[in-house]
């Protein structure tokens, strides 16, 4: 094929936006390679609800690029994938956190991983089937991460840490899609296989476990110690079965008597291994503390910075000024309203209009580290319990 304006590298989950991504790239005279990242083997009967790196979704995967008559491979990421998604999942539960595992995937291994398979292969750029858009800005010299037209289905929240030579390489032919159904009618008018296919909504590496709280009982059972519930005021009111089965503005399966009065999780403590409980007044919060930050659209925070906040891919946007403190990977977020809910291991993710700031994780104002040789047998648990269901991918 001659090149026209490139190769790309397009991550296919064979799902339908990665196959109208192919098809929109061909049709802007891109040279598109197919890749499908493979970690593990769905056995799902039906592969149209097979999870994004299921066997189900390598064969859809397949199908489309040879409709659309571009080469496709399977790339083996297993070991990628578990030294940096399933390690951070299981650590952050470890720490009483709720952590976002496709948020880490998008670090680790559809960017970065991918990206360098891109300069082995020769590419140009890489792609995804993201709602999410770039620009560059030619008066700070940087690439911007933008929302996606169609604001329901926008994610750059979960692509909040690109990083400017990522960005500078990164295509998303479906940021301008006005909507997911004009996704699927074009779709359909091309006769890909995954138009009416569903989204998929499971994390990947849990599914053959029973569940995420199966397979955390599995590879790391000391988060499954019983401890205490108590109130803000260290009353004893019961005791909870294990601090990964709970998270902030958790209100139900508490096991507690609370005559009738609604009561929430307000805070984990892992240190103490106890779960402090209160009503739902006491969930609203007015600030937090984000590290490990990411800064996109500006290199670093140099002095307080109106923003647009979101605390969770689903929360509204919430009106904030971030301030500097002593560390540029450390800020200080005040919302001009109290906010519901603000959860460590979330991922704090700043806008002004359009575009992305930046974002990183929040921060628990008390967070224990767990011994770090326990959860390396807490990772080498995971791969046995995941091995039967790895499908070893062709390397390119």
């Amino acid at each position: 094929m001659t090149r026209k304006r490139g190769v790309v590298l397009l991550a296919m989950s064979g799902g339908v936006d990665s196959s109208v991504a192919a098809a929109i790239l061909q049709k802007r005279g891109f040279e598109v390679v197919g890749v499908t990242m493979q970690i593990w083997q769905e056995s799902h009967p039906d592969p149209r609800h097979g999870g994004c790196c299921s066997l189900g979704a390598v064969e859809d995967a397949r199908r489309v690029a040879r409709r659309l008559g571009i080469p496709h491979y399977v790339l083996n990421f297993r070991r990628t994938f578990a030294d940096t998604v399933i390690r951070d999942f299981i650590h952050e539960y470890r720490r009483g956190r709720t952590p976002n595992p496709c948020v880490q995937c998008n670090r680790f291994v559809k960017f970065d991983a991918l990206l360098h398979k891109a300069d082995e292969l020769g590419c140009d750029y890489i792609a995804t089937g993201h709602y999410a858009r770039t620009r560059y800005n030619p008066h700070t010299g940087r690439y911007n991460l933008l929302r996606a037209v169609n604001k329901d289905k926008d994610q750059s929240y979960v692509l909040y840490m690109l990083n400017q030579e990522q960005l500078r390489r990164a295509i998303f032919p479906l940021g301008n899609m006005p909507s997911k159904t004009e996704t699927r009618r074009l779709a359909a008018e091309l006769g890909l296989w995954t138009a009416n296919k569903p989204d998929s909504q499971e994390i990947c590496f849990t599914a053959h476990a029973g569940g995420y709280h199966q397979f955390l009982r599995q590879v790391t059972p000391d988060a499954f110690t019983p401890g205490e519930i108590r109130d803000t005021q260290g009353r004893v009111l019961g005791v909870h079965n294990g601090i990964a089965l709970y998270t902030i503005g958790q209100r139900r399966r508490l096991g507690i008597n609370t005559d009738g009065k609604p009561m929430f999780v307000l805070r984990i403590l892992p240190d103490e291994n106890a779960i402090i409980v209160g009503d739902e007044a006491q969930l609203y919060e007015r600030e937090m503390t984000v590290g490990q930050m990411e800064w996109s659209s500006i290199p670093y925070l140099e002095k307080p910075l109106r923003v647009l906040a979101k605390i969770r891919y689903n929360a509204p946007m919430a009106r904030a000024t971030l301030y500097p403190l002593e560390s540029p990977e450390r800020v200080r977020v005040v919302f001009d309203e109290p906010v519901r809910a603000i959860t460590p291991g979330q991922f704090g993710v700043f806008y002004r209009g359009e575009t992305v700031v930046g974002g990183g994780v929040i921060e628990a104002p008390h967070s224990a580290t767990p011994d770090a040789e326990t959860t390396d047998r807490a990772v080498t648990r995971a791969l046995q319990i995941v091995q039967p269901f790895l499908l070893e991918g062709a390397e390119v």
